[in-house]
């Protein structure tokens, strides 16, 4: 066989795992080069060389082609020149040579993908819908050629053939293969920062103290406006709501700094006199309150007061006002007025010191709407108070809000307060106030009997006026009772002792005071978590107990074992709230004492023989295991440590837990 002449056509470079070629070894290739040097010999033109490959472009069209890389046709098209080796001849893998693992074979092929599939192998991790039928007898094992590919501008006779690159290849250059997209690691989650003491104080206020005292906006609508930054005393209130979240929250020393900073906030030379100042020193005013600084809470209020009436808080006119169009901002005007005005009465109904002054107070402003209207921005038509005390004599049906049935409860609390000193049991003013009470309670509608709302949970505006009702029975009858109260006059955390002395016989006041206590007591039983609610609900249990350790120091008391459930009940409540409230810590020592003590005596009394008489020996032993389970209980040591009676307990160091 005859070399190759010096016209002949170059073939293609040696196949490597970058580039393609045709091995010279193939039968057809020899034939081809040995009829073109016999024409040239003989002086005849020479026909065209024969190409050993075409490239897929020519194939598809059935073209001839040049052979070269690439090929003129797809010089002209501008288009890609990709090339696949020939099978003519082929019969299988050479004998004798070194078995190479890198080494794909032709007769292998890679396994189909789908083109949903994902392969790491795939060359641009997918493919092009096939536009022609792919050919039969070739290896689909494609490589690029070395120079730089161009976009497609036709559709590839081969589009949908996948494209596989070598795993055991070294490592490209990726500016040399257009088709090969470079993976990107997904970057790792990013992890939100760690929420500051601040921000924390400001989520516990909306989660524990906001539905105790709803008058702040919500808190999407608050957020919102402190955005805009176009309200100056919005940070007045939001270093109160700071102050106010750090009793829930493990707050340490920030605790005094956020008190601090808010009273300063309100008096500052800078600070205007306006709804939003309002806000921020009731909300101070509830938190001192209920941390023992009843004196410090009573200056505030009295300036709080005076600042609302002289803003005209108490008018009808000023929430639309100063709402800014807005109807959220504008319920929430309402809200603080009468707020302050709950706050006051109870106040003063719970420490008997102040004179519940808002109730002398002329006011006309609209009643607030249903709390889940309120909160997610939906305010209805404002009704007014002459249209709940029309009601029952009107013919509209109207439904009214819990707030507002909260605000009748503490309207009558302020009757209440203004009713002369009583000195006879029989007096009829007695019998007005309880007409209030009761009247109050009969024209319930069937949704506000129960402080659940349609969605099974607690309704607090209801919960709130219930308890302010049976605080106000508690207030009214107990003086006329026969509950002496001497055994209970170290429990003034709240209120001093009010002395009621003793009597032969139970009348109808000691049977109204017995059972607003039991009722107060089953409250706590809601299943909610206790430190949601207002503070003042310390203060109503406390006054709960004094009546039940009252009657529990009697000689002989019937159904003496739930009564002392009850007590339990009182005294697991106010051990709850004191991780909160510094004066429920107080009021639960105290109580805790008195309890104590009477159970002492209790069994000294037992040692007499005459205690027993009436007694079987299964009562005997049934009372004593239940004294033995109780006195443990009692004698627990909580947050304040060991009391005795009359020793009034506080908070070594505050420790509260959300």
């Amino acid at each position: 066989m005859e070399s190759y002449s010096a016209g002949a056509p170059q073939m293609p470079a040696a196949p490597t795992n970058d580039s393609l070629s045709v091995s010279s070894d193939s039968p057809g290739t020899a034939t081809s080069v040995s009829s073109a040097t016999t024409d040239a010999r003989l002086g005849q033109p020479a026909a065209p060389p024969s190409v050993p490959a075409a490239c897929l472009a020519c194939r598809g069209k059935h073209l001839k082609c040049d052979g070269n890389t690439p090929c003129s046709r797809c010089t002209a098209a501008n288009t890609e020149c990709l090339y696949v080796p020939s099978r003519r001849g082929y019969k299988g893998p050479r004998r004798g040579t070194a078995h190479n693992p890198n080494k794909r074979h032709a007769s292998s092929s890679p396994p189909y993908v789908g083109p949903n599939e994902s392969c790491p192998m795939l060359l641009g991790h997918g493919g092009v819908p096939l536009a022609a039928p792919a050919l039969a007898g070739f290896n689909p094992g494609i490589v690029l050629p070395d120079q730089s590919p161009v976009s497609y501008t036709t559709p590839s006779p081969l589009a949908n053939v996948p494209l596989y690159r070598n795993p055991f290849a070294p490592a490209m250059d990726p500016n040399a293969l257009a088709l090969t997209t470079t993976t990107t690691p997904a970057p790792p989650p990013v992890q939100p920062p760690a929420p500051t003491l601040a921000e924390r104080c400001f989520d516990a206020f909306y989660h524990f103290f906001h539905a105790g005292h709803p008058f702040v906006l919500p808190k999407e609508y608050f957020i919102r406006m402190l955005k805009e930054g176009t309200t100056p005393n919005l940070n007045v209130v939001m270093a109160a709501m700071r102050y106010i979240g750090s009793l829930y929250v493990d707050a340490g020393p920030a605790r005094a700094t956020y008190l601090d900073e808010a009273i300063r906030l309100c008096y500052q030379p800078g600070t205007t006199k306006d709804g939003f100042l309002i806000q921020a020193l009731l909300l101070v005013i509830v938190g001192l309150d209920g941390q023992c600084n009843q004196g410090r809470a009573r200056e505030l209020l009295a300036d709080c007061e005076r600042f609302a009436i002289e803003i005209d808080l108490n008018k009808r006119e000023f929430a639309t006002l100063h709402g800014r169009g807005n109807p959220v901002l504008e319920e929430s005007w309402r809200r603080t007025w009468w707020d302050l005005y709950v706050c006051d009465g109870m106040i003063a109904g719970v420490h008997r010191v102040t004179k519940f002054l808002l109730f002398d107070i002329q006011a006309d402003v609209g009643l607030p709407c249903e709390e889940q209207q309120y909160l997610s921005g939906r305010i209805p038509q404002t009704l007014y108070m002459e249209d709940f005390d029309d009601q029952t004599f009107s013919d509209e049906d109207r439904e009214f809000s819990s707030f507002t049935y909260r605000i009748a409860a503490a309207r009558n609390l302020g009757r209440m307060m203004r009713m002369p000193p009583v000195m006879f049991p029989d007096d009829q003013l007695i019998d007005r106030v309880q007409s209030l009470l009761t009247n109050w309670r009969i024209h319930l509608p069937d949704s506000k009997r129960d402080d659940l709302n349609k969605n099974c949970q607690l309704d607090e505006m209801m919960f709130q006026a219930h308890f302010i009702t049976h605080a106000c029975t508690i207030m009214l009858h107990q003086p006329l009772s026969q509950l002496d109260t001497s055994p209970v006059q170290a429990v003034n955390s709240c209120a001093p002792h009010r002395p009621v002395p003793t009597g032969d016989a139970f009348n109808a006041h000691t049977r109204h005071t017995l059972t607003a206590a039991s009722e107060i007591s089953k409250m706590i039983t809601q299943p909610v978590l206790i430190t949601r609610h207002t503070h003042f609900f310390t203060c109503v249990i406390t006054l709960s107990s004094i009546v039940h350790l009252s009657r529990w120091a009697l000689y002989f008391v019937d159904d003496e074992e739930h009564l002392r459930q009850q007590i339990r009940l009182n005294i697991g409540a106010l051990n709850k709230l004191s991780k909160v409230w510094k004066a429920a810590d107080t009021a639960w020592g105290q109580v805790r004492g008195v309890a104590q003590e009477i159970y002492r005596e209790k069994k000294a009394q037992q040692i007499s023989p005459a205690f027993w008489v009436g007694f079987t020996q299964e009562q005997m032993m049934s009372s004593i295991r239940a004294d033995e389970g109780i006195m443990s209980e009692f004698s627990q040591v909580g947050v304040g440590g060991g009391v005795g009676v009359g020793v009034v307990v506080g908070i070594g160091g505050e420790v509260s837990r959300g």
